[in-house]
């Protein structure tokens, strides 16, 4: 195994990586259970499509705005439309839960002596709700918005603006996503990247290539020397 070797700085994707998405909707007991799969699903997917293609067009809106109109599309098609339910669901991803393997990933690594950050589509106050719901508050030296560059991921701009936040080079920068899409930017822009694929996607085909493949954070420590 190939090491990363002169990293300084961890740098994560929040939701998918640190933050369990489907646990909105998983734990909220007015949905139907047979419905609560696809609509996780179909929420998410919207959610990302709307980024990139509001990225497109030079149409920035914040990404709590973003989730609560995928949201809505995703009630809609599937025929659970409720101002009620959909302020639950609202609130619910203030408090995702946390992978089970983060807080001691993120302490190790932390020990060690590296930065730890997050690098988020998500707006900053969503993700100071869940950071400080997770109990993660203490374990990052930086939670950074893409909300800064009013712009998404997988633009240039907001890779740059993490880089810059933490005054770290791009190869000094271990970024690591759940999402293959993220993964392949980051690399493309050339950060070292670590794609945590927890769901068993295939590769992309696109621009860049992570460094290493894991199933689980807990992997990661072991990769990096500083």
């Amino acid at each position: 195994m190939t090491k990363l070797s002169g990293i300084r700085a961890c740098v994560f994707d929040a939701y998918g990586t640190i933050f369990d998405f489907a646990s909105a909707a998983a734990r909220c007991a007015d949905i139907p259970e047979e419905k609560r799969g696809a609509l996780t699903m179909l929420w998410r997917d919207k959610q990302l499509q709307y980024t990139w293609l509001r990225t497109l067009q030079g149409r920035y809106a914040d990404f709590w705005q973003v989730t609560g109109e995928a949201l809505d599309f995703a009630l809609e098609s599937l025929g659970l439309a409720s101002p009620a339910l959909r302020e639950r669901l609202m609130q619910l991803y203030l408090t995702l839960e946390a992978f089970p393997e983060v807080p001691e990933t993120l302490r190790t690594l932390r020990a060690t002596g590296f930065t730890t950050a997050i690098l988020s589509n998500g707006s900053p106050a969503m993700l100071e709700a869940v950071v400080r719901g997770a109990g993660l508050h203490d374990l990052f030296d930086a939670v950074l918005s893409a909300d800064a560059v009013k712009a998404f991921k997988t633009h240039p701009s907001v890779y740059e603006y993490g880089l810059r936040a933490l005054g770290v080079g791009a190869h000094e920068t271990s970024f690591q996503s759940s999402n293959a899409w993220d993964a392949y930017a980051a690399s493309a822009f050339g950060m070292r990247v670590v794609w945590c694929n927890r769901y068993g996607q295939r590769p992309e085909r696109l621009p860049g290539a992570p460094d290493h493949e894991v199933r689980s954070l807990a992997e990661l420590p072991e990769l990096l020397t500083a």
